[in-house]
């Protein structure tokens, strides 16, 4: 098929962009040497780990001795809740305006040592029961239309702390990227009378190609349209706007997705793997958002191993995103992993 030999370009029904793939590049997206990276020890507890229970923040605050999650307002957040109403309009290109918000950081654990992929799902249950409870608190201020729940992992996407943790930045304004989708899903609830990603989701099952896992509530799979190497998404079953609706067994479901998925990603180079991942749902602006549809996105920069990594330069910061390795290989890949941590193995 001539998506896996000849160069074409993909389209993402979300964003409205496209993605150049070159799969004659590299039919074997694996070739060379394939370096395992070597793994961190981390203690339980790290005396000078300032989201370790017990132990000093900034400016004296300290952490609370926590036994499940732990959330707390961001110490350096990038929005404030108290920020005046301001504008700039001095020409057509320049503008400006202040935007409040609240952001706010979660804990997973307590223990320095663990990651998503090594926690209980029980515990990773936690997790999720935490950050329905904490939209629903955030949706309440009337000044918040967005929400984005998110974690950064590995030093490589910006992570300055270990320890298990996400963020949440609840916001004035809705961002460029999620209005993106949720423009585009309104546009196709329009011409069709169904949500985009439902009937996206049906595809995929029929298809199977790019399909890596699931379970009674959730599916996770690489899109078509992927840009990172190992891109995925997670896609619930029953649809649902946001996170809040999530029954307690969807809750557990999405709890053993994201462990599940933690520990693929993990195997794939026997490395604690590094990711960006985050939750699209429903604005809290108030609006109906009909065709809006709650799901997760993993965007991980690695390529070929633990220590090569795909970076967006040249033609791509300059022309459009490009790919060697195309969705379906990505998925098979994944597909092939193990879904017990290479740490225990032995």
């Amino acid at each position: 098929m001539y998506l896996q030999e000849d160069p074409h370009r993909r389209y993402n029904p979300l964003t409205g962009e496209w993605v150049k793939v070159s799969p004659h590049r590299t039919k074997r997206p694996w070739q060379g040497q394939v370096e395992d990276g070597a793994v961190e020890k981390r203690p339980e507890y790290d005396p000078k780990c300032y989201l370790c229970p017990g132990n000093e923040r900034a400016g004296g605050v300290k952490t609370e001795q926590y036994t499940g999650t732990y959330v707390f307002d961001n110490d350096f957040a990038a929005l404030l809740s108290d920020t005046d109403q301001n504008e700039l309009n001095d020409a057509p290109f320049i503008k400006a305006r202040t935007e409040r918000g609240i952001c706010r950081v979660i804990c997973f654990s307590p223990r320095h040592d663990l990651t998503l992929s090594l926690m209980e799902k029980k515990d990773v249950a936690g997790v999720v029961k935490t950050w329905q409870d904490q939209f629903r608190d955030l949706a309440k201020r009337d000044f918040i239309n967005h929400i984005q729940i998110f974690e950064n992992r590995g030093a490589v996407m910006g992570c300055s702390n270990p320890h298990p943790h996400g963020q949440i930045w609840a916001e004035e304004l809705i961002p460029d990227l999620p209005m993106k989708e949720l423009e585009s899903q309104e546009a196709y609830f329009a011409e069709y009378g169904r949500p985009l990603l439902e009937d996206y989701l049906n595809y995929e099952l029929k298809t199977g190609e790019r399909l890596i896992f699931s379970n009674k509530s959730f599916v996770a799979l690489v899109p078509f349209w992927a840009v990172w190497p190992y891109e995925v998404m997670i896609l619930p079953r029953n649809q649902h706007g946001d996170i809040t609706t999530l029954s307690r067994e969807e809750g557990d479901d999405l709890a053993d997705a994201l462990v599940r998925m933690g520990i693929r990603y993990d195997n794939l180079f026997k490395t604690s793997f590094p990711y960006s991942m985050g939750l699209h749902q429903k604005p809290t602006d108030g609006q109906a958002w009909k065709g809006c549809r709650f799901h997760l996105h993993y965007f991980p920069p690695l390529l070929r191993s633990a220590t090569v990594k795909k970076f967006m330069v040249g033609y791509e910061m300059l022309g459009m995103p490009q790919r060697d390795i195309t969705a379906e290989m990505a998925a098979a890949r994944l597909r092939e992993c193990p879904e017990i941590h290479f740490s225990k193995e032995n």
